[in-house]
């Protein structure tokens, strides 16, 4: 709990808030991971929360955005976090947000809060603000967790790419994970300015002219994020595009390599042939016919690898 921007209290059970919220002064934070329904009822009474806003709280997978209700808005965002083998986990965060009472709704411990706690300490002149301020912390370290996770994915596709151009890539599989990732990224990361701009608007009071640059500040860095995923999505399609053409001129040099030696091999198996029939050719029997047939041998097979070494066939 804040009062007049200060930090006065903490750790009290959910039964206080609604005495904490008699001082007009004092801007309350609350916090549950993957609550049971008494204890959204709980808040519900405290705090008087709509009961369509309690019931996106409870459901699983809601689309980010902003709800404006009568006495509250509420906010689903996601936290991401970009891990080992290409994988990305999402954390659903909602939050109502009251005149002077922040509540977050963590889906699970997959996303720590202690970013925001951080945010909200280095910044303890900005308190004032009240609910505003703790809102932007929130914000400010969701949208900084899709910029972060958008950098390491992007950097995983550049290499990827790189792989692309050496002898035994084998690149299919992980350009679909990476894909799949991507495509949980902007997702989640999109809608964001959608809500940051739903609360730039002047249409409520929870963001007020101190924080309003704040506020633009994370909108900009959505902005960044979804341009960025947007350049990997035709980064990634083009890496596709790119192994089936790398893989069609490998192919190429083969068969050219294949097709030059099947011809040099022809050679000798021609004349050796000519030579074996049971009837008598020019040079039957004769020493000068061994010589001319086994000189044509070698001289033509060695014309035909300068020749095609010349064109780079082989």
């Amino acid at each position: 709990m804040y009062r007049n921007g200060e930090l006065v209290d903490r750790d009290f059970p959910v039964s206080d808030v609604a005495h904490h919220l008699e001082d007009p002064s004092a801007v309350v934070w609350f916090d549950l991971c993957a609550p049971s329904p008494e204890e959204i009822g709980l808040l519900r009474d405290e705090l008087g929360l709509h009961e369509l806003a309690i019931e996106d709280a409870m459901a699983e997978r809601q689309r980010p955005k902003v709800d404006r209700y009568p006495t509250h808005l509420f906010l689903s965002v996601y936290a991401v976090s970009y891990g080992e083998g290409h994988e990305l986990r999402t954390c659903e965060v909602d939050a109502f947000v009251t005149k002077n009472a922040l509540v977050t709704v963590r889906e699970s411990e997959d996303y720590d809060l202690a970013g925001v706690v951080r945010r909200w300490d280095s910044a303890p002149t900005l308190a004032s603000s009240g609910v505003g301020f703790l809102l932007h912390g929130l914000l400010d370290d969701v949208v900084d967790g899709h910029y972060s996770a958008a950098e390491r994915l992007d950097d995983d596709i550049e290499a990827l790419e790189d792989r692309i151009y050496q002898e035994k890539p084998h690149v299919g599989r992980k350009a679909l994970q990476l894909r799949r990732a991507l495509v949980q990224l902007r997702r989640v990361a999109l809608p964001m300015r959608e809500v940051l701009g739903s609360l730039a608007h002047r249409e409520h009071d929870v963001v007020d002219d101190v924080m309003m640059p704040y506020y633009l500040d994370v909108k900009d860095h959505a902005l960044f994020t979804a341009e960025l995923t947007e350049s990997m999505r035709e980064l990634i399609t083009n890496l596709r595009e790119a192994e089936v053409a790398v893989q069609g001129n490998r192919l190429n040099s083969i068969m050219k390599k294949v097709t030059s030696w099947a011809a040099i091999i022809a050679v000798p198996t021609a004349i050796s042939g000519y030579y074996g029939m049971n009837v008598p050719y020019p040079g039957f029997e004769q020493k000068w016919g061994f010589w001319v047939a086994t000189l044509g041998i070698f001289g033509l097979s060695y014309y035909l690898y300068l020749m095609f070494k010349r064109r780079d066939w082989l």
